[in-house]
């Protein structure tokens, strides 16, 4: 499996992203995530919202009841969106929510804790003032966020005194955004529309991992582009260097995401664990120059 380190945390490629857990019975639940940790697979991302806090009551229930020592495995966890009302970056919202979470996970501490999603209402004084009682506390140890533009994450930086390891962000060959504005630049093109602020570059300047989420989607939820026929050509071509690899199709994926020369990360969504061993393949593929480019142009981004 392959590695990577942001702020002393060392993550591995491939997190287990937690937002369907709950839809499993306890003993479909016990066993994916054994058969997780048994492959390597350590990092298991939660958020308060998912399954309106079961999935992270369900986890906190197969860890206790599988006795998993708590230092074998990393937990991290969101907060800040208070569902269909407004985002609460507040100092009393983020230490509740966590102690929430903590109670919900079974356990005295996060690993990382990630502010979900920006609050234009957010004052950074007050965010830092909640990071510093959840670190010296020691129920956090790594912040990060997002959703996050470069401007959004100064304004935090500004106050707070920890270092901020992450910024979780949509990305796959079909919600490739943040690539196409920097390829078609000057360009009146559809692609040629900064909508993040240059976060990848961003992060890269400043040593941010980026955690990759809806890795298989396109679009925000429209549908997952595998095996879809409106992209033909992308399946083909994934195909095609998953039977050159000897992997799947969702591999060839992850591999393309891992490909990008920054801290990477890809955040799988699925609860069957043989696609996420199927996923996790790909950590361990490195895609040319020439094979990746291959598959931005299929998923229908131009090289001007």
């Amino acid at each position: 499996m392959k590695f990577i380190e942001a702020d002393g945390l060392r993550l591995p490629a491939i997190a287990v992203g937690c937002m369907g857990l709950s839809g499993l019975e306890l003993s479909k639940a016990k066993a994916f995530i054994a058969g997780a940790l048994d492959g390597g697979l350590n990092f298991f991302d939660h958020a308060d919202i998912y399954g309106r806090g079961e999935c992270e009551r369900l986890f906190g229930r197969v860890t206790a009841s599988l006795k998993i020592p708590r230092e074998s495995y990393i937990l991290q966890s969101k907060c800040g969106i208070v569902p269909g009302t407004m985002y609460d970056f507040s100092m009393e919202h983020i230490l509740e929510s966590v102690d929430g979470t903590l109670k919900r996970l079974n356990t005295e501490y996060l690993d990382a804790l990630l502010l979900h999603r920006p609050d234009a209402l957010m004052e950074p004084e007050e965010i830092a003032e909640a990071f510093e009682r959840l670190e010296r506390a020691g129920k956090v140890r790594h912040f990060g966020v997002s959703n996050m533009h470069p401007y959004q994450i100064e304004l935090i930086k500004s106050a707070i005194g920890q270092r901020l390891f992450a910024d979780q962000l949509q990305f796959s060959p079909a919600h490739a955004g943040m690539l196409s504005c920097g390829f078609e630049v000057n360009m009146e093109t559809p692609g040629g529309v900064m909508r993040d602020g240059g976060v990848l570059e961003y992060c890269r300047l400043h040593g941010i991992a980026v955690q990759a989420w809806s890795p298989f989607r396109y679009g925000f939820f429209e549908g997952v582009f595998l095996n879809d026929a409106k992209f033909e050509k992308l399946n083909e071509v994934l195909a095609e260097l998953g039977k050159k690899y000897g992997v799947e199709k969702s591999a060839v994926v992850a591999a393309w995401i891992l490909r990008y020369p920054g801290k990477m990360q890809v955040v799988t969504g699925t609860t069957n664990l043989t696609h996420l061993q199927q996923i996790a393949a790909g950590a361990d593929v490195v895609l040319s120059r020439q094979e990746w480019y291959a598959i931005y142009k299929a998923a229908g981004h131009i090289l001007p």
